[in-house]
Formats: C-alpha cells, sequence, structure tokens
C-alpha cells in the first residue's frame, strides 16, 4: 500500500461520522472538482446523489445527505463555519435551490435529489456513492465513489490504482517492519516517523500541523465540557460533559481553556476523579461530534474522543512538555496505518472494533512511548488494547452516533491507559500474541461478522431499543 500519512490518519473535520459524513463530504468535492476541470460546471442543470449500503441504511443519523450538499457548495470540513451548518441547510430546503460551488444556483430539492438505495449494495465497499450531473443539453457526467474509513475515499475505476511510490527512509506495512527499522538504526518510534513525514513537509509545517491538531483536541473537549442540552436527531439524548465537568469542578471560576485546564493541573485528584476526568474528556468530545461540531479525526469521527481523552489525561496529571505531546499525536498516527494498511479502520466493514478499538491501540501505544517505554512495549500495549476489543459490533440505535458511540469512547480511552500500564511492567519477549497477529485476527474478524452488526442499524442495540425518528 502507499504511504499513510499520520495527517491522513489523524486530520481535523467535522462530526459525527468520518465514513459516513466526510468521506461523502470529500467525494461530492472531488466531483465538484471534476465538473470545472472538465468545463462542465457552467453547463450543469441538476444533480442526483444515490446512497447505497451503509451509506443508504445509516446515512440519515450520519448526516450523509447533509456532507453531499454542503461538499457540493463548496464548503471544507476543516474550515467551515460549523455554527452556520443549519443555515445553509435551511436555505437550501426553503428555497429548493443549491449554490454549487458557492457560484451558480441550481435547482434542488434533498428529498428528491439524494436518494437511499437501502436494499443495494455495491461491491467493492458497504459505502458506496453515485453522482449523476444532467447538463443543458441532456449529457450525463457520472462519478462513483467509496467510503472507505476515517474519511479516505477511492473512486470507482482507480480500486487497485496506486500513486507514484515515494521514496521514503522507511517503508512501513507490518508492525514487524516498524520494528525492525527502529532496531536497526536504533530509533524511537517518534524519530522513524519524523523521518517519513518530513519528506512531505519541512519541519516548521510539521510542528504546526501537529500544534493544530493538540489545540483542536483542546479546544473540543473544553465546548464539550460547556455545552448542556439535548443532542440533535431525535433520540433525546442528553449531553453529560458539562454536568460532570461542574461536579468535579465545584465553586472554582475560570474563564479561559488555558484558565480551566490549570484548575485541572493544580489540584491532587483521588483514583475515583480523575477516572471521572478522562470519561469527561471522551463524553465532551463526542458530544461535539453527534452535534455536528468540529473534532480530530483519530482514525475516525465515531472513535474520536479516545486520543484527545487520553492525551488530556496525559496533560493534565503528569509533568508533559509540547515535544511529548507531538510524539504521542505521532506514534498514534502511525499505528492506526498499521490497521488502516493490514485491516480496515471503516465499521462498515469491520464493527466498531475497527474504530474504537484501533483508536484505543493507537493511544495505547502513543501513552506507553511517552512515559518511556521501548518500541517493543509500545506494540504490546497497542497489541492489548486491540485484543480486548476484537470483535466488538457497531449496532448505532437509530442510525445515530449518540448510543453507544457516546460512551464506547470512555471505554476505549481507560482500555488504552490500561492497556499502556500494563505493557510498561511486562517483558514483551514473553507476549505470546503479536501486534501483526491481532490486526490480522481483526480483519479475519470483520470478514466473519455478520453485516448487520456493521453499521447498518439491522442488529443487535439498534433493533432492542424502540425509538421514533423524525424523518428529516
Amino acid at each position: 500500500m502507499d504511504f499513510i500519512s499520520i495527517f491522513d490518519i489523524i486530520k481535523i473535520g467535522v462530526g459525527p461520522s468520518s465514513s459516513h459524513t466526510m468521506g461523502p463530504w470529500k467525494a461530492a468535492q472531488s466531483f465538484l472538482s471534476q465538473l470545472i476541470e472538465y468545463q462542465h460546471f457552467q453547463e450543469v442543470k441538476e444533480i442526483y446523489i444515490h446512497l447505497y449500503g451503509s451509506l443508504a441504511k445509516t446515512g440519515k443519523g450520519h448526516a450523509t445527505d447533509v456532507a453531499v450538499q454542503l461538499g457540493l457548495m463548496g464548503f471544507d470540513f476543516e474550515t467551515i463555519d460549523t455554527q452556520r451548518i443549519n443555515d445553509y441547510l435551511k436555505e437550501i430546503s426553503s428555497t429548493q435551490t443549491l449554490h454549487l460551488n458557492q457560484e451558480k444556483k441550481m435547482g434542488f430539492d434533498p428529498k428528491k435529489h439524494i436518494i437511499f438505495h437501502k436494499k443495494e449494495a455495491l461491491a467493492f465497499h458497504p459505502n458506496g456513492l453515485c453522482f449523476e450531473a444532467f447538463l443543458n443539453d441532456e449529457t450525463k457526467i457520472d462519478a462513483t465513489y467509496f467510503s472507505t474509513g476515517g474519511g479516505f475515499i477511492v473512486k470507482e475505476g482507480q480500486e487497485h490504482q496506486t500513486e507514484e511510490e515515494l521514496a521514503m527512509p522507511f517503508s512501513i506495512e507490518t508492525a514487524n517492519d516498524l520494528l525492525k527499522h527502529t532496531q536497526k538504526h536504533r530509533l524511537s518510534i517518534t524519530q522513524l516517523v519524523w523521518q517519513n513525514e518530513r519528506v512531505l513537509k519541512r519541519d516548521t509545517e510539521i510542528h504546526h500541523q501537529l500544534f493544530r491538531i493538540w489545540q483542536e483536541m483542546q479546544d473540543c473537549i473544553y465546548r464539550g465540557c460547556h455545552s448542556e442540552g439535548e443532542l440533535p436527531g431525535g433520540l433525546k439524548v442528553n449531553r453529560r460533559a458539562a454536568k460532570l465537568n461542574q461536579s468535579l469542578i465545584g465553586e472554582t471560576t475560570y474563564d479561559s481553556l488555558g484558565d480551566w485546564i490549570k484548575v485541572i493541573q493544580s489540584k491532587n485528584w483521588n483514583f475515583n476523579q480523575t477516572n471521572k476526568w478522562i470519561s469527561c474528556f471522551a463524553l465532551a468530545v463526542n458530544e461535539e461530534n453527534a452535534a455536528l461540531g468540529r473534532v480530530v479525526t483519530a482514525p475516525t469521527n465515531g472513535a474520536a474522543g479516545i486520543i484527545p481523552a487520553v492525551l488530556m489525561y496525559y496533560y493534565c496529571f503528569e509533568k508533559v512538555t509540547l515535544g511529548q505531546i507531538e510524539q504521542f499525536i505521532m506514534v498514534a498516527g502511525i499505528i492506526g496505518s498499521l490497521f488502516k494498511k493490514g485491516a480496515t479502520i471503516s465499521a462498515a466493514a469491520g464493527g466498531c472494533q475497527a474504530e474504537v478499538g484501533v483508536s484505543s491501540a493507537m493511544a495505547a501505544a502513543a501513552l506507553t512511548e511517552c512515559k518511556g517505554g521501548s518500541v517493543e512495549q509500545a506494540l504490546m500495549a497497542a497489541e492489548i488494547a486491540m485484543e480486548h476489543h476484537l470483535g466488538l459490533t457497531c449496532d448505532p440505535v437509530g442510525g445515530l452516533v449518540q448510543i453507544p458511540c457516546i460512551e464506547r469512547n470512555t471505554m476505549g480511552a481507560i482500555k488504552a491507559i490500561t492497556a499502556s500500564n500494563i505493557a510498561l511492567e511486562s517483558d514483551p519477549s514473553l507476549a505470546k500474541v503479536s501486534l501483526d497477529s491481532v490486526i490480522k485476527t481483526m480483519w479475519q474478524t470483520a470478514q466473519d461478522m455478520n453485516t448487520k452488526y456493521k453499521e447498518t442499524s439491522e442488529g443487535g442495540l439498534a433493533t432492542q431499543v424502540s425509538v421514533n425518528l423524525p424523518e428529516c
């Protein structure tokens, strides 16, 4: 597989789903670029979007319909003002027009032009979507895409194409490759990652992007810890992070993110309180994600709370430098790439083990190296974390990334910390299971898993909890 940057695995995006929101959003942007490149843009009269497989079955709850509209309007999920998303949607609905690339108004009725094919699936991947543009002379321009998890997309016809291979200092396809390179060249995981990333970016750019990611994680946690009310979608799920934050902080006052963090760092919290803080951080992120807020995809949106929660725990409860924060993100990123290459990070392809399980493994390895663990111990921590997520299904109630997704991130964060603690006190040479073995097992489990447990809302909790969601 081609080189995967850590910034492809850990990136800034918009909730609620990387595969069902960000992927289709990118696909819409790609189709829009195609229309412009081939000079069809001004001739477009009408566009239809066809959603298949998991995108059709849970697309409403995952805001797939929202994403494709915003993508066609020319907005980018990394920069869009998330507070205005509802305004854009109301304008489309009320005027029955879509402002294509913010340049050309086109008749568009979401109920007519976005079609959910719930009984059909495309062959390459469960998350398939097709765009059809009809020009003034009735010519049809179409393109099919697959959203393969974590915001990655593949265009039909390019499933097996590879880009020109970059000459990277270290080719990493497996955990064993990673281990061999670090041993041979006497490098930490972080040092190896840095050498590869600097082929694509200058050192200053790497530092800048790592800082942006960390800043966005903090901002997201802070917003989530200070936002109350009911999450959108119709399940009537109440936000809990703000209440938990208030119960822990008590009467202490603060006016900013920085002051809030200083308050947390200044107190001596007992074990139970520390545990609650970890849950609070994870809840905050995933509540923001469920509300179409800006989050850091790591490696997906459904699992976006785990890495920020573990990193914020590390930052608040231990003496941590900016260098160690960068180290954490880089180690987490390359571990995520191993799962992307050797298995999947798409719940529609592998269940929630591919999202929460992978994120927990990423966080476990990162925390282990940051706390002085060896490369072997970091890989062992990742293995332990994933081993105890194997078989985890994805069965979102009502097709929304809320139940059990939000709470599940708190569990993934705690498991990551536990896995790291175990690995730091263990001799990896005595381990019976390797990270490569568990990645292979995860992929086999994904292939054996019944389709109804892969982000379809047709099995598990999704069928046991009675909901009556409004059509939207």
